[in-house]
Protein backbone atom coordinates (compact mmCIF):
# COMPACT_ATOMS: atom_id res chain seq x y z
CA UNK A 1 0.00 0.00 0.00
CA UNK A 2 3.02 2.31 0.32
CA UNK A 3 3.40 4.02 -3.03
CA UNK A 4 4.89 7.18 -4.45
CA UNK A 5 1.63 8.91 -3.59
CA UNK A 6 2.02 8.16 0.10
CA UNK A 7 5.61 9.34 0.00
CA UNK A 8 4.66 12.55 -1.80
CA UNK A 9 1.94 13.31 0.77
CA UNK A 10 4.41 12.69 3.60
CA UNK A 11 7.07 14.88 1.96
CA UNK A 12 4.57 17.70 1.50
CA UNK A 13 3.56 17.40 5.16
CA UNK A 14 7.20 17.42 6.23
CA UNK A 15 7.99 20.64 4.37
CA UNK A 16 4.77 22.23 5.64
CA UNK A 17 5.76 21.29 9.20
CA UNK A 18 9.19 22.85 8.66
CA UNK A 19 7.65 26.08 7.39
CA UNK A 20 5.12 26.15 10.25
CA UNK A 21 7.89 25.64 12.80
CA UNK A 22 9.96 28.47 11.30
CA UNK A 23 6.90 30.73 11.13
CA UNK A 24 5.99 30.01 14.76
CA UNK A 25 9.52 30.69 16.04
CA UNK A 26 9.69 34.02 14.19
CA UNK A 27 6.24 34.89 15.52
CA UNK A 28 7.35 34.10 19.07
CA UNK A 29 10.42 36.33 18.74
CA UNK A 30 8.37 39.22 17.39
CA UNK A 31 5.67 38.75 20.02
CA UNK A 32 8.16 38.78 22.89
CA UNK A 33 9.72 41.91 21.46
CA UNK A 34 6.38 43.73 21.45
CA UNK A 35 5.19 42.42 24.83
CA UNK A 36 6.94 45.20 26.71
CA UNK A 37 4.47 47.71 25.32
CA UNK A 38 1.52 47.91 27.68
CA UNK A 39 -1.12 50.41 28.76
CA UNK A 40 -1.28 53.77 27.02
CA UNK A 41 1.74 52.97 24.82
CA UNK A 42 -0.59 50.68 22.85
CA UNK A 43 -2.40 53.75 21.55
CA UNK A 44 0.76 54.48 19.56
CA UNK A 45 2.18 51.01 18.92
CA UNK A 46 -0.94 49.36 17.52
CA UNK A 47 -1.83 52.12 15.03
CA UNK A 48 1.80 51.99 13.84
CA UNK A 49 1.50 48.23 13.45
CA UNK A 50 -1.70 48.82 11.47
CA UNK A 51 0.12 51.25 9.21
CA UNK A 52 2.88 48.71 8.55
CA UNK A 53 0.30 46.01 7.77
CA UNK A 54 -1.53 48.32 5.38
CA UNK A 55 1.68 49.35 3.60
CA UNK A 56 2.69 45.70 3.16
CA UNK A 57 -0.68 44.89 1.58
CA UNK A 58 -0.66 48.09 -0.49
CA UNK A 59 2.73 47.39 -2.06
CA UNK A 60 2.81 43.56 -2.13
CA UNK A 61 -0.86 42.92 -2.91
CA UNK A 62 -3.92 41.80 -1.00
CA UNK A 63 -3.46 38.14 0.07
CA UNK A 64 -7.18 37.66 0.70
CA UNK A 65 -8.86 35.70 3.47
CA UNK A 66 -10.09 32.14 4.04
CA UNK A 67 -13.03 32.85 1.70
CA UNK A 68 -10.58 33.27 -1.21
CA UNK A 69 -8.98 29.92 -0.39
CA UNK A 70 -12.38 28.21 -0.35
CA UNK A 71 -13.26 29.79 -3.71
CA UNK A 72 -9.99 28.60 -5.24
CA UNK A 73 -10.56 25.06 -4.01
CA UNK A 74 -14.05 25.05 -5.50
CA UNK A 75 -13.64 26.90 -8.77
CA UNK A 76 -9.94 26.91 -9.71
CA UNK A 77 -9.40 23.18 -9.43
CA UNK A 78 -7.81 23.53 -6.01
CA UNK A 79 -5.01 25.80 -7.20
CA UNK A 80 -3.75 28.34 -4.64
CA UNK A 81 -1.57 31.24 -5.80
CA UNK A 82 1.86 31.35 -4.15
CA UNK A 83 2.49 34.90 -5.41
CA UNK A 84 0.38 36.23 -2.52
CA UNK A 85 2.48 34.48 0.13
CA UNK A 86 5.02 37.26 0.86
CA UNK A 87 2.21 39.70 1.60
CA UNK A 88 0.35 37.18 3.77
CA UNK A 89 3.46 36.12 5.71
CA UNK A 90 4.64 39.66 6.50
CA UNK A 91 1.20 41.12 7.19
CA UNK A 92 0.14 38.22 9.42
CA UNK A 93 3.40 38.22 11.41
CA UNK A 94 2.94 41.89 12.24
CA UNK A 95 -0.81 41.48 12.86
CA UNK A 96 -0.43 38.59 15.29
CA UNK A 97 2.72 39.76 17.09
CA UNK A 98 1.22 43.22 17.61
CA UNK A 99 -1.59 41.40 19.41
CA UNK A 100 -4.43 41.66 16.98
CA UNK A 101 -7.31 39.29 17.76
CA UNK A 102 -6.61 36.83 14.96
CA UNK A 103 -4.53 33.67 14.97
CA UNK A 104 -1.96 32.09 12.62
CA UNK A 105 -4.19 29.35 11.24
CA UNK A 106 -5.31 31.28 8.14
CA UNK A 107 -1.77 32.36 7.09
CA UNK A 108 -0.43 28.84 7.65
CA UNK A 109 -3.22 27.29 5.59
CA UNK A 110 -2.80 29.70 2.68
CA UNK A 111 0.97 29.35 2.47
CA UNK A 112 1.07 25.59 2.93
CA UNK A 113 -1.85 25.09 0.55
CA UNK A 114 -0.08 27.05 -2.18
CA UNK A 115 3.00 24.90 -1.58
CA UNK A 116 0.84 21.85 -2.26
CA UNK A 117 -0.23 23.42 -5.55
CA UNK A 118 3.44 24.06 -6.42
CA UNK A 119 4.31 20.42 -5.73
CA UNK A 120 1.37 19.28 -7.87
CA UNK A 121 2.71 21.40 -10.74
CA UNK A 122 6.19 19.93 -10.36
CA UNK A 123 4.70 16.42 -10.47
CA UNK A 124 2.52 17.42 -13.44
CA UNK A 125 -0.66 16.39 -11.70
CA UNK A 126 -4.07 17.15 -13.16
CA UNK A 127 -7.71 17.26 -12.09
CA UNK A 128 -8.62 16.02 -8.62
CA UNK A 129 -4.99 15.09 -7.92
CA UNK A 130 -4.08 18.79 -7.87
CA UNK A 131 -6.92 19.60 -5.49
CA UNK A 132 -6.03 16.67 -3.24
CA UNK A 133 -2.41 17.79 -3.00
CA UNK A 134 -3.44 21.35 -2.12
CA UNK A 135 -5.87 20.07 0.50
CA UNK A 136 -3.23 17.75 1.95
CA UNK A 137 -0.92 20.73 2.39
CA UNK A 138 -3.72 22.85 3.90
CA UNK A 139 -4.42 20.07 6.39
CA UNK A 140 -0.74 20.03 7.30
CA UNK A 141 -0.95 23.75 8.06
CA UNK A 142 -4.00 23.31 10.29
CA UNK A 143 -2.43 20.38 12.10
CA UNK A 144 0.82 22.18 12.81
CA UNK A 145 -1.01 24.80 14.86
CA UNK A 146 -3.61 22.59 16.55
CA UNK A 147 -1.48 19.49 17.15
CA UNK A 148 -4.29 17.10 16.14
CA UNK A 149 -3.58 15.25 12.87
CA UNK A 150 -7.04 13.76 12.40
CA UNK A 151 -8.82 16.95 13.50
CA UNK A 152 -6.63 19.10 11.27
CA UNK A 153 -7.23 16.86 8.27
CA UNK A 154 -10.98 16.93 8.81
CA UNK A 155 -10.99 20.71 9.33
CA UNK A 156 -9.28 21.32 5.97
CA UNK A 157 -12.09 19.38 4.26
CA UNK A 158 -15.07 20.46 6.37
CA UNK A 159 -14.49 24.20 6.11
CA UNK A 160 -14.94 24.10 2.33
CA UNK A 161 -18.72 23.71 2.38
CA UNK A 162 -21.54 24.72 4.70
CA UNK A 163 -23.69 21.67 3.99
CA UNK A 164 -21.67 18.76 2.57
CA UNK A 165 -19.38 17.86 5.46
CA UNK A 166 -16.59 16.23 3.44
CA UNK A 167 -17.21 17.18 -0.18
CA UNK A 168 -13.79 16.23 -1.51
CA UNK A 169 -13.63 12.86 0.23
CA UNK A 170 -10.90 11.61 -2.12
CA UNK A 171 -8.52 14.02 -0.36
CA UNK A 172 -9.11 12.51 3.10
CA UNK A 173 -6.20 10.04 3.09
CA UNK A 174 -3.73 12.54 1.56
CA UNK A 175 -4.79 15.04 4.23
CA UNK A 176 -4.31 12.54 7.07
CA UNK A 177 -0.88 11.36 5.89
CA UNK A 178 0.33 14.94 5.32
CA UNK A 179 -1.05 16.01 8.70
CA UNK A 180 0.78 13.25 10.54
CA UNK A 181 4.09 14.19 8.93
CA UNK A 182 3.55 17.88 9.65
CA UNK A 183 2.60 17.15 13.27
CA UNK A 184 5.81 15.23 13.98
CA UNK A 185 8.06 17.86 12.40
CA UNK A 186 6.33 20.85 14.01
CA UNK A 187 6.29 19.22 17.45
CA UNK A 188 9.99 18.37 17.14
CA UNK A 189 10.85 21.98 16.28
CA UNK A 190 8.60 23.86 18.71
CA UNK A 191 7.88 21.21 21.39
CA UNK A 192 4.21 22.15 21.05
CA UNK A 193 1.22 19.92 20.35
CA UNK A 194 2.27 16.96 22.49
CA UNK A 195 0.45 17.93 25.69
CA UNK A 196 -2.96 19.64 25.84
CA UNK A 197 -2.84 23.32 24.92
CA UNK A 198 -5.24 24.44 27.65
CA UNK A 199 -5.43 23.04 31.15
CA UNK A 200 -9.05 22.51 32.08
CA UNK A 201 -10.07 20.80 35.33
CA UNK A 202 -10.77 17.11 34.84
CA UNK A 203 -14.27 16.07 33.86
CA UNK A 204 -15.95 12.65 33.81
CA UNK A 205 -19.18 11.82 32.04
CA UNK A 206 -21.15 10.10 34.83
CA UNK A 207 -24.76 10.95 33.97
CA UNK A 208 -26.88 11.14 30.87
CA UNK A 209 -28.14 14.46 32.26
CA UNK A 210 -24.80 15.94 31.22
CA UNK A 211 -25.81 15.47 27.58
CA UNK A 212 -28.81 17.70 28.20
CA UNK A 213 -26.45 20.25 29.74
CA UNK A 214 -24.21 19.95 26.66
CA UNK A 215 -27.21 20.67 24.42
CA UNK A 216 -28.15 23.67 26.57
CA UNK A 217 -24.67 25.13 26.28
CA UNK A 218 -24.71 24.32 22.59
CA UNK A 219 -27.72 26.62 22.27
CA UNK A 220 -25.95 29.28 24.33
CA UNK A 221 -22.91 28.97 22.05
CA UNK A 222 -25.09 29.37 18.96
CA UNK A 223 -26.63 32.56 20.40
CA UNK A 224 -23.12 33.88 21.01
CA UNK A 225 -22.20 32.94 17.43
CA UNK A 226 -25.18 34.84 16.01
CA UNK A 227 -24.24 37.91 18.10
CA UNK A 228 -20.63 37.70 16.91
CA UNK A 229 -21.67 37.51 13.26
CA UNK A 230 -23.94 40.52 13.72
CA UNK A 231 -21.13 42.54 15.30
CA UNK A 232 -18.71 41.49 12.58
CA UNK A 233 -21.02 42.45 9.73
CA UNK A 234 -21.65 45.81 11.37
CA UNK A 235 -17.90 46.46 11.64
CA UNK A 236 -17.39 45.29 8.07
CA UNK A 237 -19.96 47.81 6.80
CA UNK A 238 -18.36 50.61 8.83
CA UNK A 239 -14.84 49.91 7.55
CA UNK A 240 -16.17 49.63 3.98
CA UNK A 241 -17.25 53.28 4.27
CA UNK A 242 -13.69 54.46 4.94
CA UNK A 243 -12.29 55.89 1.69
CA UNK A 244 -8.68 55.87 0.60
CA UNK A 245 -5.92 53.25 0.56
CA UNK A 246 -6.01 50.17 2.75
CA UNK A 247 -3.30 51.45 5.11
CA UNK A 248 -5.70 54.10 6.33
CA UNK A 249 -8.21 51.41 7.29
CA UNK A 250 -5.61 49.19 8.98
CA UNK A 251 -4.26 52.16 10.96
CA UNK A 252 -7.73 53.08 12.22
CA UNK A 253 -8.29 49.43 13.13
CA UNK A 254 -5.03 49.47 15.08
CA UNK A 255 -6.20 52.49 17.06
CA UNK A 256 -9.49 50.74 17.91
CA UNK A 257 -7.63 47.62 19.01
CA UNK A 258 -5.23 49.70 21.08
CA UNK A 259 -8.09 51.42 22.91
CA UNK A 260 -9.76 48.11 23.78
CA UNK A 261 -6.46 46.49 24.80
CA UNK A 262 -5.67 49.41 27.10
CA UNK A 263 -8.83 48.89 29.13
CA UNK A 264 -9.16 45.09 28.72
CA UNK A 265 -5.68 43.54 28.24
CA UNK A 266 -7.14 40.03 27.92
CA UNK A 267 -8.71 41.02 24.58
CA UNK A 268 -5.25 41.45 23.12
CA UNK A 269 -3.68 38.59 21.13
CA UNK A 270 -5.62 35.67 19.68
CA UNK A 271 -6.28 33.85 22.96
CA UNK A 272 -3.70 31.07 22.81
CA UNK A 273 -2.34 31.90 26.29
CA UNK A 274 -5.12 34.16 27.56
CA UNK A 275 -7.67 31.35 27.47
CA UNK A 276 -5.79 29.57 30.28
CA UNK A 277 -6.31 32.66 32.46
CA UNK A 278 -10.05 32.51 31.86
CA UNK A 279 -10.09 28.80 32.74
CA UNK A 280 -7.96 28.91 35.87
CA UNK A 281 -8.78 32.27 37.44
CA UNK A 282 -11.94 33.53 39.10
CA UNK A 283 -13.74 36.42 37.41
CA UNK A 284 -17.13 38.02 38.10
CA UNK A 285 -19.98 37.01 35.79
CA UNK A 286 -20.41 40.55 34.46
CA UNK A 287 -16.70 40.81 33.65
CA UNK A 288 -16.74 37.51 31.73
CA UNK A 289 -19.70 38.61 29.62
CA UNK A 290 -18.07 42.00 29.03
CA UNK A 291 -14.82 40.26 28.04
CA UNK A 292 -16.70 38.03 25.58
CA UNK A 293 -18.42 41.01 23.92
CA UNK A 294 -15.14 42.95 23.81
CA UNK A 295 -13.43 39.97 22.17
CA UNK A 296 -16.17 39.81 19.57
CA UNK A 297 -15.46 43.47 18.84
CA UNK A 298 -11.67 43.00 18.63
CA UNK A 299 -11.98 40.02 16.26
CA UNK A 300 -14.35 42.04 14.08
CA UNK A 301 -12.10 45.10 14.06
CA UNK A 302 -9.03 42.96 13.35
CA UNK A 303 -10.44 41.09 10.35
CA UNK A 304 -12.76 43.77 8.95
CA UNK A 305 -10.03 46.37 9.44
CA UNK A 306 -7.64 44.57 7.11
CA UNK A 307 -5.34 42.88 9.63
CA UNK A 308 -4.47 39.29 8.75
CA UNK A 309 -5.13 36.11 10.69
CA UNK A 310 -7.73 33.49 11.54
CA UNK A 311 -10.56 33.52 14.07
CA UNK A 312 -10.86 29.92 15.27
CA UNK A 313 -8.92 30.20 18.55
CA UNK A 314 -10.40 33.67 19.28
CA UNK A 315 -13.85 32.07 18.94
CA UNK A 316 -12.81 29.40 21.44
CA UNK A 317 -11.82 32.21 23.81
CA UNK A 318 -15.28 33.79 23.51
CA UNK A 319 -16.94 30.44 24.12
CA UNK A 320 -14.88 29.85 27.26
CA UNK A 321 -15.84 33.27 28.65
CA UNK A 322 -19.56 32.80 27.97
CA UNK A 323 -19.65 29.20 29.20
CA UNK A 324 -17.83 30.00 32.43
CA UNK A 325 -20.03 33.05 33.06
CA UNK A 326 -23.19 30.93 32.82
CA UNK A 327 -21.67 28.18 34.98
CA UNK A 328 -20.74 30.71 37.66
CA UNK A 329 -24.18 32.31 37.48
CA UNK A 330 -26.02 28.96 37.84
CA UNK A 331 -24.56 26.99 40.78
CA UNK A 332 -24.14 23.26 40.31
CA UNK A 333 -23.08 23.31 36.66
CA UNK A 334 -19.71 21.85 35.79
CA UNK A 335 -17.59 24.76 34.47
CA UNK A 336 -15.38 22.51 32.33
CA UNK A 337 -18.38 20.99 30.56
CA UNK A 338 -19.96 24.43 30.20
CA UNK A 339 -16.88 26.09 28.70
CA UNK A 340 -15.91 23.35 26.25
CA UNK A 341 -19.45 22.82 24.95
CA UNK A 342 -19.90 26.56 24.42
CA UNK A 343 -16.52 26.75 22.70
CA UNK A 344 -17.57 23.96 20.34
CA UNK A 345 -20.98 25.43 19.50
CA UNK A 346 -19.82 28.99 18.78
CA UNK A 347 -17.00 27.80 16.54
CA UNK A 348 -19.25 25.40 14.62
CA UNK A 349 -21.98 28.01 14.20
CA UNK A 350 -19.43 30.26 12.48
CA UNK A 351 -17.20 27.77 10.62
CA UNK A 352 -19.67 24.86 10.00
CA UNK A 353 -17.11 22.22 11.09
CA UNK A 354 -18.81 19.90 13.63
CA UNK A 355 -16.66 16.80 13.26
CA UNK A 356 -13.24 18.46 13.26
CA UNK A 357 -14.19 20.88 16.02
CA UNK A 358 -15.09 17.91 18.22
CA UNK A 359 -11.75 16.23 17.48
CA UNK A 360 -9.74 19.43 17.90
CA UNK A 361 -11.26 20.43 21.22
CA UNK A 362 -10.83 16.93 22.62
CA UNK A 363 -7.11 17.16 21.85
CA UNK A 364 -6.58 20.80 22.83
CA UNK A 365 -8.35 20.48 26.19
CA UNK A 366 -7.71 16.80 27.06
CA UNK A 367 -11.49 16.40 27.32
CA UNK A 368 -11.85 12.65 26.93
CA UNK A 369 -15.60 11.98 26.45
CA UNK A 370 -16.29 13.09 22.87
CA UNK A 371 -20.06 12.76 23.13
CA UNK A 372 -20.88 16.03 24.97
CA UNK A 373 -18.67 18.02 22.57
CA UNK A 374 -20.27 16.29 19.60
CA UNK A 375 -23.78 17.08 20.85
CA UNK A 376 -22.88 20.75 21.34
CA UNK A 377 -21.17 20.86 17.94
CA UNK A 378 -24.22 19.43 16.19
CA UNK A 379 -26.43 22.01 17.89
CA UNK A 380 -24.05 24.69 16.62
CA UNK A 381 -24.22 23.26 13.12
CA UNK A 382 -27.99 22.84 12.81
CA UNK A 383 -28.95 26.13 14.51
CA UNK A 384 -26.42 28.26 12.63
CA UNK A 385 -27.69 30.96 10.22
CA UNK A 386 -28.88 29.70 6.84
CA UNK A 387 -26.34 31.92 5.08
CA UNK A 388 -22.85 30.91 6.32
CA UNK A 389 -20.44 33.40 7.82
CA UNK A 390 -17.84 32.39 5.22
CA UNK A 391 -19.95 33.24 2.18
CA UNK A 392 -17.85 31.16 -0.23
CA UNK A 393 -18.95 28.01 1.65
CA UNK A 394 -22.36 28.55 0.04
CA UNK A 395 -22.37 26.81 -3.32
CA UNK A 396 -25.31 25.91 -5.52
CA UNK A 397 -25.88 22.48 -7.02
CA UNK A 398 -25.02 23.87 -10.47
CA UNK A 399 -21.74 25.32 -9.23
CA UNK A 400 -20.89 22.03 -7.56
CA UNK A 401 -21.26 20.18 -10.87
CA UNK A 402 -19.22 22.78 -12.75
CA UNK A 403 -16.36 22.70 -10.22
CA UNK A 404 -16.01 18.93 -10.68
CA UNK A 405 -15.87 19.06 -14.48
Amino acid sequence: MISRWVLSWAIVGTFCGLFAGLYWNILELMTHGLQRFQGLSLLLVMPLAGLVIGLVIHFLGNPGEIAVIVDNIHFRGGRLDARKNPSMILASLVSISARGSAGPEAPLVQVTGSFGTWVADRLRLEGEDVRSMSLAAMAAGFTALFGAPLGGAMFALEILHHQHIVEYYEALMPAIVSSCASYVVFAAITHLGIAPTWHFPQYHLDSIDDLAVAIMFGIIGVVAGWIFMGIFRGCDRIFALIPGPIYLRTTIAGLGLGILATFLPLTRYFGHEELDEVVNQSFPVIFLFMLAFAKMATISITVAGGWRGGFIIPLFFIGACVGKAVAVFIPGLNPTLAMICTMAAINVSVTRTPISTTLLLSKLTNFNPLTPILFASLIGFFLAPKVPFIASQLKSEKQTVISHQ
